[in-house]
């Protein structure tokens, strides 16, 4: 595929680059004057005729061809581009081969998106995670996986005239019928977005059967973007493990932003789940959204959980002894310290004041002073 080229009637009208494309190249094409995206898939390649390999290899090929062929035809006829809510998703018009090469077709669209969707008020945070679950919930009621959920794979747009962004999601070409993902080798995803019984699936762990692989897949990776939508991270987990799935298998939790609200902190807990079968259905998640506050980032007072504990009461300070003068004086106050009862000859009938005893300046032992002084009250001549 070149520049100038025509394939299949559509003609190539920027350079080809495989940018972000995975095992595909991909330009823009013009047909009948309209603009397309054309991806061309480096494999799986069809026998060429004349082709000198042997019948049984050219078997195989065929068999691996046609079976790839059915999955992108099946999702296909499943997500039509004129289906009732699917505004939001950017599906395939044309899917076909070119003699051993395979092409598929979408509209062209604006790429722009919102880089940083964390920057958005609540109410923004919230429509964008509503479409991108509403189109997430299209696929899964009729048991189609994405399969490669991520950000790069949603375009974060707003209209002109629009009050609010919308999620665009795009690339289906690793899409599958819910438990049941291409073999092993092939199935398709990211990493850092997979869900764990996806990452053991590829690890090749027997434990993990096809069926295991189901639209529970999309659902953890929609966690893992709702906190990074929020908050502008992923959730973290210890440095050992090479993806937030990896750690869960490993039994650790998720570490989430304490500025989430508690609702929220729930939500992307329960989604990235270790069990898939505890993962909410989409109609869960979006009803946890009705309220467009829970989005808003939670600034907790001091003492609470995630928050910096307080700093420790500083220790009273001792006052200095007294003078002589001041201890000559009647002090009056309503706060009693544990300081001794003082001698009998100083005390008063009533029951509201005490005189302070007079200095001793003979024998220190007979009347026990408190070197703390605690002024409330007036003074008064002896």
């Amino acid at each position: 595929m070149k520049l100038g080229d025509e394939i299949s009637g559509y003609r190539v009208v920027t350079e080809p680059t495989n940018a972000n494309g995975g095992k595909c190249m991909w330009a823009f094409a013009e047909k009948d004057g309209r603009q397309y995206f054309l991806k061309r898939f480096l494999e799986p390649k069809r026998p060429r005729e004349g082709s000198t390999a042997s019948a049984a290899s050219r078997r195989i090929r065929l068999e691996v061809c046609q079976e790839f062929e059915d999955r992108h035809r099946g999702i296909m006829k499943r997500l039509r581009p004129d289906a009732r809510g699917g505004g939001n998703l950017v599906l395939a018009t044309d899917f076909f081969h070119e003699g051993s090469t395979y092409y598929k077709v979408t509209e062209r669209i604006d790429t722009t998106t919102l880089e940083k969707p964390q920057t958005l008020e609540p109410r923004q945070k919230a429509v964008l995670l509503k479409t991108l679950g509403l189109s997430l919930q299209l696929l899964h009621d009729i048991d189609v996986v994405h399969g490669d959920l991520k950000p790069l794979n949603v375009l974060i747009q707003k209209r002109d005239g629009a009050a609010f962004h919308s999620a665009k999601l795009i690339d289906f070409d690793d899409s599958y019928l819910s438990g049941s993902p291409p073999g092993r080798q092939d199935v398709a995803g990211d990493s850092l977005y997979g869900a764990p019984e996806w990452r053991r699936y590829v690890q090749e762990d027997e434990s993990v059967r096809p069926e295991q692989l189901t639209t529970a897949v999309d659902v953890f990776a929609l966690g893992l973007m709702t906190h990074e939508y929020l908050t502008g991270s992923l959730p973290d987990h210890d440095e050992r493990y090479g993806s937030p799935a990896d750690a869960v298998n490993a039994g650790e939790t998720l570490r989430l932003d304490s500025r989430l609200s508690d609702s929220l902190q729930g939500l992307i807990r329960a989604t990235t789940s270790l069990q898939p079968g505890k993962r909410p259905r989409m109609g869960t998640y979006l009803k946890a959204l009705k309220d467009p506050t829970v989005c808003a980032l939670v600034h907790r007072r001091p003492g609470t959980v995630g928050s910096k504990p307080p700093e420790p009461a500083a220790s009273p300070t001792a006052a200095a002894p007294p003078t002589a003068e001041e201890a000559s004086a009647t002090r009056v106050s309503r706060i009693r310290s544990n300081l001794g009862r003082p001698p009998a000859s100083a005390r008063t009938e009533g029951p509201e004041k005490a005189e302070a005893p007079e200095p001793e300046t003979t024998t220190p032992t007979e009347v026990k002073r408190s070197r703390v002084r605690i002024n409330l009250g007036d003074r008064r001549k002896p």
